[in-house]
Parts: structure tokens; C-alpha cells; sequence
């Protein structure tokens, strides 16, 4: 007589455990398909973890339909549908129907749908620790991977060496690795700064040390620049005596890492002070910021309610930015040949929207970014007073949040790390429109 196979897990762990966290299964997969290596030599389009963050939002979906439950509360819908009105009149001034289509949708997954989703997956502060951890070991792959590209010799071109750290997304992307470094870095410090549980807090300052090594290698100044802003804030706002403590650490661990055991120090010092000299002797990647910068400001000005349309910046670039601007950025290294990068994009997220999507665009993007930051910083005081827990929480969504409001000075979206900047979001909304409220521990919904 034969006997069916069964299904055996480990000791201690159980199906109800597992099925616990089945919502954020999908999520968790969009994460992990950023550790797919980027295809080299392709302009833009989906990849795996776009289409899977599609797959999400159809899940979230379905789970409302069967849940009979209501999807957003009042304030939520506002602050996340907010950014659609300067979308939906950008898109209609497109100089495309498919540019229209195209751009509308790409803003409403990054910045709508996706995070929207991620709000309604999330069910407590359980939850959102898990993606927290998440966060934390996805940076600490691309961080490795970095960091041995680093040490071998197999990264991005940097003054013309292979060393620059990129992860797997390739020397097209070299702010891709960076930024998911940084999304891991704080996280991890939020971890650190707001657990009550003493392992978890050693463990989580222990991953954020780390992962300063590949953030250094990386060599981007604006992904360090917000780094050290928003850790510098997030230590304040857990309170002055931890920030002190904790920042003492992090300055000794720097020194060690970057003096003692010689961590590239002389280009790191290079890259470093070059960001005091980007007026008085800037290189040529900071000319072509400044250039592109004011070809958006000129766009700008010339439809400053609705811009000139979603995707825009590429066809009317040439026409505004002056003889400074270079045909583009050499790229090469990390398995991929010499290859031209055109500058479609002004490097800054604030400039991009504007020359875009106008005074309206930015102003209902813009208002729905600082509507989270006052309620994601209204539900951390009130972690700090009470007793319910959550300050991790609080601590990891402020984070996240000032981190790419500022990086978003240096940077717009664009790349396969974008999709996580998406899940990024939705942390941060979950935090600033459910989280925060004063209720038990073990469930925040």
C-alpha cells in the first residue's frame, strides 16, 4: 500500500506561521527580483519586479473584493490619490498619446498603486518589520556583490578602473546599487534605534555597519549626502543621548574602515571633497547636472502651470540646454561594453516634475510627500510617549522617506531599483496613515 508524499517544515516553524505572512509573499518577490542581474544594453522597459509589482496590485485587489472591506479611509485616498491630478493633466499635454500613456502609468505604480497596495498588505507592526528585514538583506546581497566588485576589479568604470560598485544592476544603473544600500542602511538603523528586543538592536546595528562599506564604494555623492542627513535625523529624533552614543559608533567604525584598512581612501577623499568644488571646479558630470537643471528651469518657464508633458525632457531638452552639455555619460565595466548613456532626465526628481508635469504637478506630488512626512513624524512622537511600541517602526519610515525626499535633489526615477523606491512608499504610508495611531502592538489595523 503506497503512501502519499507529506509536506514536512522545520521544528518550530509551523503552516500557520507561514500562511501568517502570506500577504506580503508578493511583495517580498518584487524585492527579490531585483537580485535578477539588469539586461545590459537596453534603454528603460519592465523588468520581472515591474511586472510582479503589477502582480501585487491585483492581488491587493482581490483580497479587498473577497475581504468585503473598505479599501482606503478618507485621508489615505487623499494623500496617495493626490498626485493624479497633475498626472492626469500632464498626460492629456503629452506630445504622444503613448508618451501620455506611457509616463501616467509608470508615475501611478511608483507612486499611487504600488504603495497603495503596500498600505493595505501591511496589517500591523509585524509586518512591517518583516519587509524591514527585507529591505536590510536584499541591501546586504547588492552590498556583497558590490563590495567584491570593488575588491576585484569587476565594477563599473571609475577614472578608469573597474571599481566602482554597482551590484547587479549593471554600470547603466550606477545609482541602483546605492540606493537599495541606503533603503537597507536605514531601515537597519531604525532597527537599531527604536527595538526594545537587545538581540534585534545588535543584529540591526551590526547590518547597518556593513552595508557602510559597499554605500562608501558605490561612489555616489548624492546617495551618501542623503545617507548622512537622514541617519543624522533619524538619531536626533530617538532621542539625543542615543544619537550620541550611536553616532560616536558610526564615526569610529568610519575611520576604521575607510584610515585603517585603507577602503580606497585616496579616491573616496577625492569623491569627497569634490562635493565642495562642484561651483568652483566641477567636473564634467556636474556641469551636465547644472546644464540639464536649467534647461528644466527653462522648460519650465515657458508652461509653468502644466509643463511641457509627461516624458517631455528628452524631446525638448536640446532646445533649452546650452553648449556645456555633453552627449552623454560613459558607461562600462560589470560585464558590460563601453557603451554612450544618453542624458534623458535632469537628475532631479523636484526639476523633473516641474518642467514636466508644471506648477500643478508639483505641487500635488509635492503635497502628497510632505502630507506623509508630517504624519509619519506626528505618529513617531507619539511613539516616543507611549507605551505601545513602534518607535522601530517610526524610526525606519522617517527614515526612508527623508532619505529620498533628499536623494531626490541628485536623483530622479528611472532604473530597475525604481520599483523599490515604490515599496519604499508604501512603508511609509502604511506608517504615516495607519501605523502611527496609538493602538496595541500586536495589531496596528
Amino acid at each position: 500500500m503506497s503512501h502519499s508524499p507529506t509536506l514536512t517544515l522545520p521544528r518550530g516553524v509551523s503552516f500557520a506561521k507561514v500562511a501568517a505572512f502570506a500577504p506580503l509573499l508578493p511583495v517580498i518577490l518584487v524585492i527579490a527580483l531585483l537580485a535578477l542581474p539588469a539586461a545590459q544594453g537596453t534603454d528603460g522597459g519592465a523588468t520581472p519586479a515591474d511586472a510582479v509589482s503589477g502582480l501585487v496590485v491585483l492581488y491587493c485587489a482581490v483580497r479587498l473584493v473577497r475581504e468585503r472591506r473598505r479599501p482606503l479611509s478618507r485621508t489615505a485616498a487623499v494623500v496617495l490619490g493626490l498626485p493624479v491630478v497633475g498626472l492626469a493633466v500632464a498626460a492629456v499635454g503629452a506630445s504622444s498619446p503613448a508618451a501620455g500613456i506611457g509616463g501616467l502609468g509608470r508615475y501611478l505604480q511608483i507612486f499611487v498603486l504600488v504603495p497603495a497596495s503596500v498600505l493595505l498588505l501591511v496589517r500591523d507592526r509585524r509586518d512591517f518589520r518583516v519587509l524591514a528585514w527585507a529591505f536590510v538583506g536584499f541591501a546586504l546581497f547588492q552590498g556583497a556583490v558590490g563590495v567584491h566588485q570593488f575588491v576585484t576589479g569587476t565594477g563599473a568604470s571609475y577614472q578608469g578602473e573597474e571599481i566602482r560598485a554597482v551590484g547587479t544592476f549593471g554600470p547603466a544603473d550606477v545609482m541602483g546599487m546605492a540606493t537599495v544600500v541606503a533603503f537597507g542602511l536605514m531601515c537597519a538603523l531604525g532597527l537599531a534605534l527604536g527595538s526594545t528586543a537587545a538581540r534585534q538592536r545588535a543584529v540591526a546595528a551590526g547590518c547597518a555597519l556593513v552595508l557602510l562599506a559597499p554605500l562608501a564604494v558605490s561612489f555616489s555623492r548624492g546617495a551618501w549626502i542623503a545617507t548622512a542627513v537622514a541617519c543624522t535625523l533619524q538619531l536626533v529624533l530617538a532621542g539625543m543621548r542615543r544619537a550620541l552614543k550611536v553616532g560616536a559608533v558610526v564615526t569610529a567604525s568610519a575611520v576604521i574602515l575607510v584610515g585603517g584598512l585603507g577602503l580606497g581612501s585616496a579616491m573616496l577623499q577625492e569623491r569627497i571633497s569634490s562635493i565642495t568644488q562642484v561651483t568652483d571646479a566641477p567636473d564634467q558630470s556636474v556641469t551636465d547636472r547644472y546644464t540639464m537643471w536649467a534647461a528644466a528651469t527653462d522648460m519650465w518657464s515657458e508652461h509653468p502651470l502644466t509643463g511641457v508633458g509627461l516624458k517631455g525632457f528628452p524631446e525638448h531638452r536640446d532646445g533649452h540646454a546650452s553648449l556645456a552639455l555633453s552627449s552623454g555619460s560613459d558607461t562600462e565595466g560589470a560585464g558590460a561594453a563601453y557603451r554612450k548613456q544618453p542624458l534623458l532626465s535632469p537628475h532631479n526628481m523636484y526639476l523633473l516634475v516641474l518642467s514636466e508635469q508644471g506648477l500643478i504637478g508639483l505641487l500635488a506630488l509635492g503635497g502628497s510627500w510632505l502630507a506623509l512626512l508630517v504624519c509619519g513624524l506626528r505618529g513617531l512622537v507619539r511613539a516616543r510617549r507611549s507605551a505601545s511600541g513602534g518607535l522601530d517602526c517610526a524610526l525606519v519610515a522617517c527614515g526612508l522617506l527623508i532619505w529620498q525626499l533628499i536623494d531626490f535633489l541628485y536623483a530622479d526615477i528611472g532604473g530597475p531599483a525604481t520599483v523599490l523606491t515604490a515599496v519604499a512608499f508604501g512603508l511609509v504610508a502604511w506608517w504615516a496613515l495607519v501605523g502611527g495611531d496609538d493602538v496595541p502592538e500586536a495589531s496596528a489595523r
